[in-house]
């Protein structure tokens, strides 16, 4: 199967919630790179679609695990962004958080069989590393960031320049 079709067939054409944990160590930010289709790639913070019963802190703990192999501790909550590039539309939610255990590696979407993962690279990202990636695919959130710390200046909802349905 198709991966972009794939994407569309479990994640599009509905309104999905979705936790988003920033973890920021000596100066560097835990980024995820996605496979998004064909020579395609999306980078973000670890995170993922909420379920529902969960609270938003229960999820972003479940999402790390999966992800990431990290345990952790959600701490303030950050910015609401709002994503929506037909098929997708998402309102994310973004808090700091700190890893209390577990060890760093590369994990899994389970909502995905294991010939169509999306995460195909997992690691720690200083300002540099971050501004050299194309806007084109890193989160809106991260395009023209100073200093990893303007992430915890983050308060409000932000929708940038979505492509709204007509």
């Amino acid at each position: 199967m198709n991966l972009e079709k794939e994407i569309e067939d479990k994640f599009g054409g509905r309104l999905r919630t979705r936790v988003n944990g920033i973890l920021i160590q000596d100066d560097h930010i835990l980024m995820i790179k996605h496979k998004m289709g064909n020579d395609r790639f999306f980078w973000n913070v670890p995170g993922g679609g909420m379920k529902y019963g969960s609270s938003a802190e229960e999820n972003l703990k479940r999402e790390f695990i999966e992800e990431t192999g990290l345990e952790i501790r959600v701490k303030d909550y950050l910015c609401t962004y709002e994503y929506l590039h037909s098929p997708l539309h998402a309102v994310e939610l973004y808090f700091e958080i700190e890893a209390i255990g577990g060890n760093l590696r590369m994990g899994k979407d389970p909502e995905l069989s294991d010939e169509l993962q999306l995460i195909t690279e997992i690691g720690f990202l200083n300002i540099d590393n971050l501004a050299l990636i194309k806007n084109s695919e890193k989160h809106r959130l991260f395009w023209g960031i100073k200093s990893v710390n303007d992430v915890r200046k983050w308060k409000g909802y932000f929708n940038f320049e979505n492509n709204y349905l007509k």
